[in-house]
């Protein structure tokens, strides 16, 4: 890929944050969006995300604004990097300045709440086209923006589509699969984050190394059954868009998603869990549509079921998560 691709990055949290950093440092022209004007503002004064993403210096190259027409306006490659819950309201902002020949990049996670839709059937909707390009993979925004290596997934119906966002992207560090299952990727994506919350739970309650590994492969069979009645292949659960993701958020210490079920099962409400956190817990917005969805396809998720019981319904932490294990026994 030649020339000095005008990209729209839509969303300035830390991920956003990160994924505009990385398209700079390949070369491209960068324009951000960001819904707090004290963000804009910190961004083009002081070179840093001081709400989001404090510690990673940002090129001068980026510039930001909270103006939506100033930054999707004419862009060549628009990122939707808003979060799930309120994707659908920042695309309909984003839709009258969209250029008829972009290539559109959906890079959020989750399920929206009230149509169980994924996040780049959220976007074609909104933008009355389809061919989104969905963008995951095991990728926490502090280590993309300090340029350690990285390797994601761009999944899309449209081959081609799929091809130019991982030329888009593509940089000493930052490695690009392509994909066309974008049920699987989007669906691993989404529900890796309910994961991490049981398994953080696990870690509260000191159950030990050997119930994590039990809990993150368990979950990695309810994801791909899921998947699979959705109509996505297997094999991308195998992947990094699944398996790889899966892994590094719930193990890694940076993983917000994570750090709120260890503080659930240690004892904490989830509003304490919650308080006082600038970035947003996927895991926790996707739980009840996880759910839902599952039912929706008569698809038996015990840990998702967990999951919701804790957060939502009161049940304790300690009795809901090891009860798990003792569920009749059956082949694997």
């Amino acid at each position: 890929m030649t020339g000095r691709q005008t990209c729209a990055v839509v969303g300035a949290g830390a991920w956003g944050t990160a994924l505009a950093i990385s398209l700079a440092r390949a070369g491209r022209e960068v324009r951000l969006w960001a819904l707090e004007e004290d963000v804009a503002e910190s961004i083009n004064v002081r070179r840093c995300n001081e709400r989001f993403l404090a510690d990673a210096p940002i090129p001068a190259s980026i510039c930001a604004s909270s103006k939506i027409e100033e930054v999707v306006g004419d862009a060549e490659y628009v990122v939707m990097v808003a979060p799930s819950h309120v994707t659908r309201a920042v695309a309909e902002s984003a839709q009258p300045y969209l250029r008829a020949d972009a290539t559109v990049v959906v890079a959020s996670k989750g399920i929206e709440q009230h149509t169980l839709a994924l996040m780049t059937d959220v976007v074609d909707d909104v933008f009355g086209r389809p061919g989104s390009v969905a963008l995951s993979g095991p990728s926490f925004a502090i280590e993309v923006a300090r340029g350690q290596p990285t390797a994601i997934v761009a999944a899309s119906a449209d081959p081609a589509a799929a091809a130019r966002v991982q030329q888009l992207f593509h940089s000493p560090s930052m490695r690009i699969y392509t994909q066309d299952d974008v049920i699987g990727v989007e669906l691993a994506g989404a529900l890796k984050n309910v994961m991490a919350v049981a398994t953080g739970v696990t870690e509260g309650l000191e159950l030990g190394f050997n119930a994590r590994a039990a809990l993150i492969t368990r979950g990695l069979a309810e994801m791909t059954r899921l998947g699979v009645a959705l109509g996505a292949q297997p094999s991308t659960f195998a992947g990094l868009a699944g398996m790889g993701d899966l892994v590094l958020t719930c193990t890694g210490l940076l993983s917000r998603n994570r750090a709120v079920g260890v503080e659930i099962g240690r004892g904490g409400t989830l509003d304490d869990a919650l308080s006082g956190r600038e970035t947003v817990a996927e895991g926790v917005i996707t739980a009840r549509s996880a759910k839902a969805l599952a039912d929706r396809h008569g698809v038996t998720m015990p840990i998702v079921d967990a999951v919701n019981a804790v957060l939502f319904d009161g049940q304790s932490a300690r009795d809901s998560i090891p009860a798990l294990m003792g569920r009749d026994p059956r082949a694997e």
